[in-house]
């Protein structure tokens, strides 16, 4: 198949690398150091101790690319409206569109029976922008359990995990999502297909908004966020209220907050990708895990007090340092 990337970080890069691996022909959207790199000396990935090179078209502009079978959107959740402005020359008339990313989609209510599916997250799509340029009836969504980061540009270091979860809004599968599930597959992933892909997003969401802005807060790997009592009290507070908005909008991740710290722990010690975006002065993903799910709350009406906190702090300390927009 044709799939093109857009967004050629750790998960985009990584999954570029193997689909490309497999025999597919892959392309990435991507800008600055990393396009330089890819172009340069191709697209390098780093596993189980050794490192590979995988020849990829890569292209900052999409219109250099053309139509494709698959789209990967895989970049952080700022950065949506610059894929929106950019992916249209990539969509032929049965492209599918794989959202690959963390927090809260932006198509989340769409395919749900709270309020007939009719409310926006206003916070995530201004103006309904991302809607209109990825339409639902062409969306898979992905939740991604693994753990990888760029060490430098051009360089993907897969560092545990190949877990993938597929589905598409409201359970609909159509052959667009086994397409992509088996394509994974081939390519070395550990997938899932699921009717509830809403709830996975959840699940996820439930380590994200917690682990993630609390460890760039202080500069912590989880399992010492973990081993701390005090910060892993607070965690699980805002765990049990992520739970709670998800249940009212008829969302259950049906997950006890001590098994999703469990979940955390396996992995180790390992740093978040916002902890890791702290470090490395870029902008943070904060809207995208903390704005739309608090958004979801007020929807709801569910109170979130210490959600609510934890998004003041990690925007001031983003602010502060130019990491936030």
């Amino acid at each position: 198949m044709k799939i093109c990337i857009y967004g050629a970080g750790a998960v985009g890069g990584l999954t570029a690398a193997w689909l490309a691996r497999s025999g597919h022909e892959v392309s990435v959207v991507a800008r600055g150091a990393q396009l330089d790199a890819i172009r340069r000396s191709g697209l390098r990935v780093k596993s189980g101790g050794a490192v590979d090179t995988f020849k990829v078209k890569a292209s900052a502009d999409a219109a250099e690319l053309g139509a494709q079978d698959y789209v990967f959107v895989a970049v952080k959740a700022q950065s949506l409206t610059d894929v929106a402005g950019g992916i249209s020359p990539l969509l032929g008339e049965q492209t599918s569109i794989v959202t690959a990313m963390n927090g809260v989609p932006w198509w989340f209510f769409d395919r749900l029976g709270f309020h007939k599916g009719k409310e926006r997250l206003e916070s995530l799509d201004p103006g309904g922008k991302l809607a209109r340029a990825m339409p639902t009836d062409r969306l898979v969504g992905c939740v991604i359990h693994l753990a990888a980061s760029t060490p430098e540009p051009g360089l993907i270091s897969h560092n545990m995990g190949r877990r993938r979860i597929v589905g598409e809004p409201g359970g609909r599968n159509t052959q667009r999502t086994q397409r992509i599930a088996d394509a994974l597959k081939e390519a070395g992933f550990e997938v899932a297909v699921t009717d509830a892909i809403e709830k996975e997003f959840w699940v996820k969401l439930l380590g994200n908004v917690s682990f993630n802005p609390v460890s760039a807060l202080t500069f912590s790997t989880a399992d010492r966020l973990i081993a701390t009592a005090e910060v892993k009290a607070f965690m699980v507070n805002i765990m049990r209220e992520v739970l709670e908005i998800g249940r009212a909008v008829g969302v259950d991740a049906n997950i006890d907050p001590e098994a999703r710290i469990d979940m955390a722990r396996a992995l180790g010690k390992f740093k978040t990708s916002m902890l890791q975006d702290m470090e490395a002065g870029k902008s943070l993903e904060i809207d995208g895990l903390l704005a739309g799910t608090l958004e979801i709350a007020r929807k709801a009406g569910v109170k979130a007090p210490y959600t609510e906190s934890l998004f003041g702090l990690i925007k001031a300390r983003a602010e502060a340092t130019g990491q936030y927009r």
